[in-house]
């Protein structure tokens, strides 16, 4: 991952905080539940999701505003534990801190896309980081572009899906070249999102996307049809 040799100090403290907070809310018997939930990808603390946002806030309660260097430690740190908890922590910190970071942090977001990915985590971080970032550094479309178009299909599902909650601000040209681009893909989790990024921007659009989907559904998936028409009238 990306280099880690400065903002180490914070991050130390942070993941000395969590593993404090952490240990004593683990529970065998959750834990299991949730990896079997998870298809046996991840091994859990067995934290539910309320109690890990309670945590978490008293984790990075009285601690400073991260830097740049900071956030990329305290990821790759959390990226390295075992437990899925800390990957969750991290995709919430670098959410709250997007806009500490600049174009350069786009690197360690792809790293982390395509290290230990799953939903759960690449999700987060396309609709929130992705997203935050390609708002603030529009130079960064050009690197979406290449992410529609690459063999990792969490790299695609985040392109898909970075301007989730853009609304009025989505670039709808960019989104339907996405997914007339993927829109054979064979892959569950590409076809899903190509229908989750038309559905949420039919809400801003309507029309648009029924024409869109009028026009295109011959070559789209079902999933894809269905999801993107889920609140339309088909």
């Amino acid at each position: 991952m990306a280099d880690t040799t400065s903002g180490t100090e914070l991050a130390d403290r942070v993941l000395d905080r969590l593993d404090t907070l952490y240990e004593p809310a683990r529970d065998e018997t959750r834990a299991a539940a949730m990896t079997r939930y998870m298809r046996g990808e991840f091994p859990f603390l067995g934290i539910p999701a309320p109690r890990q946002r309670l945590l978490a806030r008293q984790a990075i309660g009285t601690l400073p505003r991260p830097s740049e260097p900071d956030l990329v430690a305290v990821a790759v740190a959390c990226w390295d534990r075992a437990e899925r908890e800390y990957q969750y922590f991290a995709c919430g910190y670098l959410r709250r801190y997007v806009r500490v970071c600049s174009a350069s942090f786009a690197p360690t977001v792809q790293q982390l896309i395509t290290t230990k990915s799953w939903w759960d985590t690449v999700d987060p971080l396309a609709a929130h980081v992705v997203g935050g970032l390609v708002a603030r550094h529009p130079r960064l479309v050009s690197l979406m572009d290449r992410w529609a178009l690459s063999d990792n299909r969490w790299l695609v599902r985040s392109a898909l899906l970075h301007q989730l909650h853009y609304r009025e601000s989505t670039d709808p040209k960019r989104l339907f070249r996405y997914c007339t681009e993927q829109s054979t893909h064979p892959d569950f989790f590409v076809r899903k999102a190509i229908g989750w990024a038309l559905r949420e921007y039919a809400k801003t659009d309507p029309g648009a996307v029924r024409r869109y989907v009028s026009a295109h559904r011959g070559r789209m998936s079902p999933l894809s049809v269905r999801e993107a028409l889920k609140h339309l009238a088909g």
